[in-house]
């Protein structure tokens, strides 16, 4: 006999991540921010170069993480991506120390783009053509109160 499900089908979907998934990924980036930042990785796209591990969303089953990276200072997110990734075996073997999971999860870099977006945002916040259009409706505001006393 097959227990009735409460839940409709698919609604895990509609929701965000569990807390457990949100505890797991911040201490996944916790370590491996602190292992990149030591500097140990012998890979010459990352020597010397400031990274940062913006977020990390793990699987609901805690077995895949999805790791967001960018470089500190803007650059190439992409490559730092791809440098990552390649280095992988071993992030994943230093990330064994640092946190204890039954599964150690399989790592996946991304690069982290949500900065471009907000400087974009920003820019287009800033430009003269907007500030035109700002001032223009505090004008037609300035005009609607009038009307109104």
């Amino acid at each position: 006999m097959r227990k009735k499900s409460h839940s409709k089908p698919g609604h895990r979907e509609t929701r965000g991540p569990s807390q457990r998934q949100l505890r797991a990924g911040e201490l996944v980036r916790r370590a491996l921010a602190e292992i990149v930042a030591r500097g140990d990785i012998q890979d010459p796209d990352l020597m010397g170069r400031p990274i940062t591990i913006s977020e990390v969303r793990m699987s609901p089953d805690l077995r895949h993480a999805l790791c967001f990276v960018a470089p500190l200072g803007g650059g190439d997110a992409t490559g730092i991506a791809t440098a990552l990734t390649r280095v992988r075996a071993y992030l994943r073997g230093q990330l064994s120390r640092e946190v204890t999971f039954k599964f150690m999860p399989d790592l996946a870099f991304e690069p982290d783009v949500s900065f471009d977006r907000a400087e974009a945002v920003d820019r287009i916040l800033h430009s003269p053509k907007v500030a035109r259009d700002l001032a223009s409706e505090d004008a037609g505001e300035d005009i609607d109160s009038d009307d109104e006393d």
